[in-house]
């Protein structure tokens, strides 16, 4: 088959793209800059406009869109304008590309977020009975903004009637891979220099998704064509961060774990050019629908994730 996958040179991308060319796939990534150095096709696009580069889609089997900028930095006007527009203005430009092709493909599966849903505690978020965030009386304008973003990003490609092609919307938890630069990569670090501690109050939970998890997520909704609409990709037990932290460290083996207030969040992530809802807001996603359909986890618990991912990255790494 052949897949293309806007927005594909990322961390989430790059595991998909191994995997599709693993499997025997012709695989296009459409990138902001092509290259000739991967094992796949890289063609290059604006993100915005129509150009060449819908070739590739017409006559393509599927679409998985990954196209919007890194959301980890200050959320000033600029950046704000940069995060809306590259996951709108791209979503538009694959949606009007499919509409137009003669020969569309068969699947388009759209990124969103589990940022959607509210900051809450007192009960999971499935996409049945799941409350979608943005008017909770307490939460920061930042945590608002993205659920904005993850509205406009959803509506934009639910705008487009496609007749022959099946629209799912992907609402991700962090995809947790041993590579370089990525959530885990990250975690880790802070895990190996012993600030891996509890955050803040340590109640707000963190929703995760293993990354062989999600490549097989990814499949199962290829192939599944009784499934469309939001589908939540993330595992089935969403953890505290007190405990999820702590499984993280025995994983790794590092004892200690300094926690960090509220306020020292909020100054570190005024120095990091970052922003403290990645750490704070609570995550309680879980994946209904996938489970509903006969999906199963290899990994459903974080213990035995963390552990796994841990040997794979000292694997990776030395």
């Amino acid at each position: 088959m052949k897949i293309v996958i806007p927005g594909g040179s990322g961390q989430v991308g790059t595991i998909l793209a191994r995997e599709f060319v693993a499997d025997g796939h012709d695989v296009v990534v459409l990138s902001r800059r092509a290259s000739n150095r991967e094992a796949w096709r890289v063609v290059e696009w604006d993100g915005k406009s129509q150009g060449p580069w819908t070739r590739e889609i017409d006559g393509a089997e599927i679409v998985v869109n990954l196209a919007g900028r890194i959301v980890n930095c200050r959320y000033n006007a600029e950046n704000r304008r940069e995060i809306m527009d590259s996951r709108v203005d791209s979503t538009r430009a694959v949606g009007e590309a499919i509409e137009k092709a003669a020969d569309p493909p068969k699947v388009w599966l759209q990124a969103s977020t589990a940022t959607i849903y509210a900051h809450r505690f007192d009960a999971p978020n499935d996409e049945a009975t799941g409350i979608v965030g943005g008017r909770e009386p307490d939460a920061p304008d930042t945590w608002n903004f993205s659920i904005d973003v993850a509205r406009r990003w959803e509506e934009t490609a639910e705008s487009f009637a496609l007749s022959k092609t099946r629209l799912v919307l992907m609402r991700s938890a962090m995809t947790m891979s041993p590579d370089r630069g990525g959530i885990f990569d990250v975690m880790l670090g802070l895990v190996r220099k012993g600030l891996g501690g509890t955050a803040a109050s340590g109640r707000q939970y963190i929703s995760w998704i293993y990354d062989r998890d999600f490549v097989r997520a990814v499949k199962f909704l290829i192939d599944r064509e009784d499934l469309s609409g939001a589908v939540n990709l993330s595992s089935p037990n969403p953890l505290p961060n007190r405990e999820f932290m702590r499984i993280f460290r025995e994983a790794w083996g590092t004892r200690v774990g300094l926690p960090a207030t509220r306020l020292m969040l909020e100054i570190g992530a005024v120095l990091m050019r970052t922003e403290t809802e990645l750490v704070l807001k609570s995550r309680r996603v879980v994946p209904g629908r996938l489970l509903d359909a006969g999906f199963t986890f290899d990994f459903p618990e974080w213990k035995d994730a963390a552990r796994d991912l841990c040997r794979r990255w000292r694997a990776q790494n030395g």
